[in-house]
Parts: structure tokens; sequence; C-alpha cells
């Protein structure tokens, strides 16, 4: 059913689903290919903030600035017409709940490459190739010039960009973000201070268009999306009324580079439920 429905949105599709803390019980398809991140790739980074502030070696009242320097995606303090002075944990709230490019750079460049990689070290076929700017850094690359707007919609120059190639970028696998989840959900990917951060503000996510719209009102999600040409994901935890909580991630690929594509959104949602409901028909 997951398969048929990836097609009827027209898009290839990728997802696996694990119940928290139960190992063994999961179900997807495509589990172990290579998925291009996007932003998803903000978890691990939230967790290294995390961690930094449970540590004591980050005040998260402390102001910073964002400058003209991260300029990338136009949401959030991305898209201030002036440089804005925010604390940490604030930017991190930015990063997370609307995909802020800006405020993701500055907290990432603050805890350091190091410290993100030390997050996903148990996950083989994860890696994380800097941040927002760098994987715009990258585009500029390949294409051999900053004029890169119109670029990311031609059908012609797109699937030849790094960014969109799970070989070339930052990627992994779903059941390697699955696995993440389970280990912040169950306080093993950080201190359970940090785990518990990352949990609080995953859960206040602005966007329903994706994996909620799998579920019913009454199921709460706390998750990421990510966006980029042709490529949409969302991965994320959905906690039932009975309180059995599943991590879900599903990654799909489309040959449209529509801006809006309704039908790619909502299957994120459909195939994330499809996936859980066969978790608990057969547990």
């Amino acid at each position: 059913m997951i398969a048929e429905a990836f097609a009827e949105a027209g898009v290839e599709g990728f997802v696996h689903a694990r119940e928290i803390g139960a190992d063994g019980r999961e179900s997807g398809l495509g589990a172990d290919e290579p998925v291009v991140l996007a932003s998803v790739f903000k978890i691990p980074v939230a967790v290294a903030y995390a961690a930094e502030v449970a540590a004591g070696r980050l005040d998260e009242t402390e102001r910073t600035r964002v400058t003209s320097r991260y300029r990338i995606g136009g949401i959030g303090t991305a898209g201030c017409a002036d440089d804005v002075e925010m604390s940490w944990r604030d930017l991190a709230l930015f990063m997370m709940t609307m995909s802020d490019n800006a405020a993701t750079d500055v907290v990432f460049h603050r805890v350091g490459q190091a410290a993100v990689d030390a997050v996903v070290a148990g996950l083989p076929r994860t890696r994380i190739l800097g941040c927002c700017e760098d994987l715009f850094a990258s585009v500029v690359a390949d294409l051999g010039t900053e004029d890169v707007e119109e670029a990311m919609t031609d059908p012609v120059l797109v699937p030849k960009l790094s960014i969109v190639d799970p070989e070339r970028t930052t990627s992994l696998t779903p059941r390697e973000i699955t696995s993440l989840l389970d280990a912040i959900w169950t306080d093993r990917a950080a201190a359970p201070e940090a785990c518990e951060r990352v949990r609080s503000i995953m859960a206040q996510q602005i966007w329903p268009h994706r994996l909620s719209s799998g579920f019913p009102a009454d199921v709460r999600v706390a998750a990421k999306t990510g966006t980029l040409p042709g490529v949409r994901n969302e991965a994320g935890v959905v906690t039932y009324p009975d309180g059995r909580g599943y991590a879900v991630a599903v990654f799909t690929r489309s040959q449209s580079l529509d801006l809006r594509d309704p039908a790619a959104d909502a299957v994120i949602g459909r195939a994330g439920r499809l996936a859980v409901d066969e978790i608990r028909r057969t547990s």
C-alpha cells in the first residue's frame, strides 16, 4: 500500500517507522536506501546544541547577532532586512519550528562540526557536510555562478546538482534517522535534559501539511521537515493517546520542481500513517 501511495502521488518514496523503545517493531519501504537529508539535518544540530547547553558550555539566554551573511532561505531571521539579535534558545527554536536557515547556521557555527558529527557517530551511513551556507556553496560551485535562483527550477540543471544526490551531499538512510529519533525519545542521544529540550522544540513545529496531515488531531506530532528542488521530507515522532510513540521518516523525490506540490506533501503523511498502522496491527 505504501508503494501504491507514492506512485499515486507521482514520487519515488522511502519510509521507515519504528515503535519508540520497542526493538523489532518496525515497518517501511526502502528503509536502507541513501536519501538526501535537506533540512532534516537540523535534528542532529539541535541535539548538539542541547548537549552544549546541558553541559554548561553554552548559556542559552546569551544573545548573539544574525548578520547579513546569513540570508539563505528567506524564512525567519534569514528573511529579515536588518541584523537581528536573539538568544541562542530562540535561534534554536526558529531553526526547528520554521526551518530558519540563518538561525541554523549561526547555531551550527557556535557548536561546531565536531559536535554535530558526535551526535551521528553511531550511524555509519549518515554524513553531515556542513550547514546551509555550505550546501548553498555547493550549488554555486556546481553551476559556476552565484546567480542560482533560476537554475534551481531548471529540470535540466537540478538533477546535476550535488545537493540532490545522496552520494555527494548531506545524507543518511530512513532507518538511521528513526534510530536517532528513538535515541532522543529514550534519552540516549545525549543527556536526558538535552533530549527533553530537543523533544520540546520539535513539538512546536509550525508546518502541518506533511507528516501531521496523515494523523488525527489527538495524535501528537514532533517533527522536522526538509525541502530542496524535487525533494520533500519529514522525520519525527507521533505519539498516540495510548502513550505509544513511533519514530517515522518519509523521504520523497520527484521530477516536479514546482514550489507547491500538494500531492507530494500529503503522501508524506499518508505513507507515515500506513507504516505506523502496520506496526500497530502486528504488535
